[in-house]
């Protein structure tokens, strides 16, 4: 029997309002696959991949993961999913090594001391763990978020713009984590303005 394609959306549709942001979406991802969503600012890129990650509903359309709808059974494929946002969802009054513990427990995802300090210590954040979040550049910011991504196992990576605040640096660090997890049969889908350094998989224009 055939394994099924991992990520499919079909007919997707999605509105603003009284507003068509987007119709007619179909693609298909199989492991080690990544999708670059493309688009100018407005034309509906975040409100996708929330729909993708089933936190927005499409006005038209389905998406199947592994075979069955995501809405078949939410809470396994929540399991399956990294879904990092654009906006920097940190708790400006907890440090570093905090936010990312809560994060990790809101996922569900047993907290190894040792190894969060590791994923710090790889973001160049070791130093800045006592540190309130509000305190942090908006670089150290989006690289505390994606330490989770060295924590938390994910089929699926879904990435609103994260290179955006990144240095040169920080950019080649987060294009080796994904060209790592789509080496190991991961999913990505990724939304951004600049280069991804990766080699090129599929694209999708809004």
């Amino acid at each position: 029997m055939p394994i099924p394609t991992m990520l499919t959306a079909t007919h997707l549709a999605c509105s603003r309002g009284e507003r068509r942001l987007f119709e007619g979406v179909d693609f298909a991802l199989e492991a080690g696959e990544w999708l670059h969503v493309k688009g100018a600012n407005g034309s509906g890129k975040t409100t996708l991949l929330r729909t993708l990650v089933g936190l927005s509903p499409a006005d038209t359309g389905r998406v199947d993961w592994c075979g069955r709808d995501i809405h078949d059974e939410p809470e396994a494929y929540r399991r399956d999913v990294a879904y990092l946002g654009h906006p920097a969802a940190l708790k400006d009054d907890l440090s570093t090594a905090e936010n990312l513990r809560v994060a990790l427990e809101i996922d569900g995802v047993a907290v190894d001391e040792e190894a969060l300090a590791g994923a710090l210590r790889r973001m160049s954040l070791e130093d800045r763990s006592d540190l309130r979040a509000r305190q942090l550049s908006a670089g150290q910011r989006r690289r505390l978020l994606l330490a989770r991504l060295l924590l938390r196992p994910a089929r699926l990576w879904v990435l609103d713009e994260p290179f955006a605040p990144l240095d040169a640096a920080s950019v080649e660090l987060l294009g080796g984590l994904l060209q790592a997890h789509l080496d190991r049969g991961g999913i990505g889908v990724v939304t951004s303005h600049q280069p991804v350094p990766l080699a090129a998989s599929r694209e999708l224009a809004l």
